[in-house]
C-alpha cells in the first residue's frame, strides 16, 4: 500500500511538474513573439524614419541645387508664355515718369555718342569739306601712316643699327610718336600721383576724431574741382612767375640768388602738370574712398583693438581690405582714362620752349585737325586713342579678374 501511495505522489508531483514547464514554455513563447513584434515594430519605425530622412534629404538637396543653378521649376511652354507676355497700358502709365527719363537718356547716347561714329570713315578718306562724307576720295590708312612715318623709324634703324637709338630718333623726329610718349608720360604720373594721394588723404581723414574739423577739410579739399583749367592754370602760373610766391620764399631762404623760370625748363613741365591735378582733384576723388570707408562695419575696429591692434594695424588689416574693391574698380576706369591725361592745362601752361614735352594727342588733333583743317588727320588721331583706351581697359580687367579681384564686367 506504501509504494502504491509512493506512486501515485510521483505521479501528480510529475504531472504538476509537467504542467508548470508548459506553461512557462507557453510564457516563454508568448514573451520571444512579444519582444519579436516589438523589435520588428522598432526596425520598421526605424525604417520608415530613416526613409522620411533620406527622402527629407534629397529634397532639400534638390532644392538647394535647383536654388544654385536658377533652375525654374515651370515648363518650357509656360516659359514661353510668361517671356511673351505684353506689358499692359496701365503699367505703361504707371512707369510713364521712368520711361521719359529713359527715352531722353537713350536719345542722348543715340545722337552725342553713336551717331557721330559715323564720321570716323573721314580717318580713311581725304576728307573735303565741299566733297563731304560720300564724296571724298578713299584713301585707305595713308592718313596712319603718315602719322606714325614708319619710314623715319627703318631710317634709325638702317642708320645705327640699334633698335634703342632708332627708337629715340622717331620719337625725336615724328610729332604724333612724341605726342604719344608725352600722353602717356603724363597720364601715368597724374594717375599715379592723383590716385595714390586720394587713397591716403580718405584714409587720413577718416582718422581725424573731430568732427566740425573733419567737414571743414573735407570741404576745402574738393572746392578747387569746381573751379575752371584756366583759373587753375593762372594760380599756378602767378605761384611760379618770376614774382610769384614760389620764388619769393626760394630768394627769402638763400636757395636762389635770382628768379628761377620754372617754365623755360622741359624738366619741371611734368611735375608741374602732376601737382596741378593733385592739387584740383585729390579732395573729390577722396569722396568715394570715404564713402567705402563709412561703410566698414564698426565692430571690425573694436575687435581689432582689442586684440591690441593700433591705428596702424586698423589701417592695414580692416580698412585697406575692405576697400581693395573700390580701389581696384577705380584703377581699372583710371587706366582706361590714362591717355586723357588733359589738354587744357598742358595748352595754357605751355610755350614753344617745353613744347616737346607739352603737346599731347588732344594738343595734336587740335593743331593738325582744326589748325591746318586736316579733319582725316584728327580723326585718325582719335580713333587710335579710342581704340587704345579699350585695349587699356580689356587688357587691365581681364588681369585683375584672374587675380580674384572685382572687375568692371
Amino acid at each position: 500500500m506504501a509504494n502504491e501511495a509512493d506512486q501515485i505522489v510521483n505521479t501528480e508531483e510529475a504531472a504538476v511538474e509537467n504542467e508548470i514547464n508548459a506553461e512557462a514554455e507557453t510564457t516563454e513563447t508568448a514573451t520571444e513573439t512579444v519582444i519579436a513584434e516589438n523589435v520588428e515594430t522598432v526596425a520598421e519605425t526605424a525604417e520608415t524614419t530613416e526613409g522620411n530622412a533620406i527622402d527629407d534629404a534629397y529634397e532639400v538637396e534638390n532644392y538647394a541645387k535647383e536654388a544654385y543653378e536658377h533652375t525654374s521649376t515651370l515648363s518650357e511652354a509656360q516659359i514661353k508664355a510668361l517671356s511673351k507676355k505684353k506689358i499692359s497700358k496701365g503699367e505703361l502709365k504707371r512707369q510713364w515718369v521712368l520711361l521719359l527719363i529713359s527715352f531722353i537718356f537713350v536719345l542722348y547716347g543715340l545722337l552725342f555718342y553713336y551717331l557721330p561714329l559715323g564720321g570716323w570713315v573721314m580717318a580713311f578718306q581725304n576728307y573735303k569739306l565741299k566733297s563731304g562724307l560720300l564724296h571724298s576720295k578713299f584713301v585707305g590708312f595713308d592718313k596712319f601712316k603718315f602719322m606714325f612715318e614708319f619710314d623715319v623709324f627703318e631710317w634709325g634703324l638702317e642708320t645705327t643699327g640699334n633698335i634703342f637709338s632708332a627708337m629715340k630718333i622717331w620719337i625725336d623726329k615724328v610729332v604724333f610718336i612724341r605726342a604719344i610718349r608725352n600722353t602717356i608720360g603724363m597720364g601715368i604720373l597724374n594717375l599715379v600721383t592723383t590716385f595714390i594721394m586720394a587713397i591716403v588723404f580718405a584714409i587720413l581723414l577718416n582718422e581725424v576724431k573731430n568732427k566740425l574739423g573733419k567737414k571743414l577739410v573735407q570741404t576745402i579739399s574738393y572746392l578747387p574741382h569746381f573751379l575752371s583749367w584756366i583759373i587753375v592754370c593762372g594760380i599756378i602760373h602767378d605761384s611760379l612767375s618770376s614774382t610769384g610766391i614760389v620764388n619769393e620764399l626760394l630768394r627769402f631762404f638763400h636757395i636762389v640768388d635770382d628768379s628761377y623760370n620754372f617754365f623755360a625748363h622741359q624738366a619741371w613741365f611734368w611735375p608741374i602738370v602732376a601737382f596741378s591735378n593733385v592739387w584740383k582733384e585729390t579732395g573729390w576723388n577722396a569722396i568715394i574712398y570715404l564713402a567705402a570707408i563709412t561703410a566698414i562695419d564698426p565692430s571690425l575696429y573694436e575687435a581689432a583693438e582689442i586684440d591690441g591692434a593700433g591705428r596702424w594695424g586698423k589701417i592695414r588689416y580692416i580698412t585697406l581690405p575692405s576697400i581693395a574693391p573700390t580701389i581696384v574698380i577705380l584703377l581699372v576706369m583710371n587706366i582706361g582714362n590714362l591717355l586723357n591725361c588733359g589738354f587744357e592745362v598742358q595748352y595754357l601752361l605751355g610755350n614753344g620752349l617745353v613744347q616737346d614735352v607739352s603737346q599731347t594727342i588732344d594738343i595734336y588733333i587740335l593743331n593738325w585737325g582744326v589748325g591746318q583743317m586736316d579733319y582725316s588727320l584728327g580723326t585718325a588721331a582719335g580713333i587710335f586713342k579710342s581704340v587704345v583706351a579699350i585695349l587699356l581697359i580689356l587688357i587691365f580687367n581681364t588681369v585683375v579678374k584672374k587675380m580674384g579681384q572685382e572687375s568692371l564686367f
